[in-house]
Formats: C-alpha cells, sequence, structure tokens
C-alpha cells in the first residue's frame, strides 16, 4: 500500500504561480499512474491532471490547459503540478492520486484511483 503526501499549497495573488509536490512511499512508483484533483468549497472533487507512469502520457481539465503543467521524477518518488497564472476559481484542495497499472495510458477518472493523499490548500486571492 502506497502513502501520498502533498505539500507547496498556500495563498498566492491571482497570476502568480505555485508548484505542489506528491511524494510516495513506495518503493517505486514506475507502476503508478498519478494525478491531480481538486475540490473547492460546496463543489465537488474535479479532475485536474493526470500523468501516465512512464510519463510519456498527459492529460489536462479545459479549465487548466496551458496554465497547468504536470510532471513525475520516478527516481524520487514524486509528482509535480505547476501551476501558473493561477486564478481565484482555482482555489481549492488539491489531492494528489495514485494507481497501480500495467496500463501506459493518464487516468482521469475518479473511480480509477485507488490511493489518495490528504490534500494541501491552495488559495487564490484577487
Amino acid at each position: 500500500q502506497v502513502q501520498l503526501v502533498e505539500s507547496g499549497g498556500g495563498l498566492v495573488q491571482a497570476g502568480g504561480s505555485l508548484r505542489l509536490s506528491c511524494e510516495a512511499s513506495a518503493r517505486t512508483i514506475t507502476t503508478y499512474a498519478m494525478g491531480w484533483f481538486r475540490q473547492a468549497p460546496g463543489k465537488e472533487r474535479e479532475f485536474v491532471a493526470a500523468i501516465s507512469r512512464n510519463g510519456f502520457s498527459t492529460g489536462y481539465a479545459d479549465s487548466v490547459k496551458g496554465r497547468f503543467t504536470i510532471a513525475r521524477n520516478n527516481a524520487k518518488n514524486t509528482v509535480y503540478l505547476q501551476m501558473n497564472s493561477l486564478k481565484p476559481e482555482d482555489t481549492a484542495v488539491y489531492y494528489c492520486s495514485g494507481q497501480p497499472t500495467p496500463r501506459l495510458a493518464h487516468l482521469t477518472l475518479q473511480d480509477e484511483y485507488d490511493y489518495w493523499g490528504q490534500g494541501t490548500q491552495v488559495t487564490v486571492s484577487s
């Protein structure tokens, strides 16, 4: 079983940037597809970005395309979410997710992930 720990959240002004990190406790995450989801107050959790286990395939929600970038460093068992040009509507708790899979595709559905972190708060002020 893998534990996922997010970090890097905080308060930032609109137009600013943050980089979230998700460190996995597994011996290796090379077999894990990884993703980021977020949940704003009063809203359901939604997909943000995902990356395949080899890093060659990525996917993004339309709302973050061109602003957010997901990346992974398997040697460090860490996945990143670089967030640029942040908007107040990006305010949410951001969750890291992971799923061991033989597939080389990225996974965009919450039900496809068994492992979740505790979340990190991102607040974007206007």
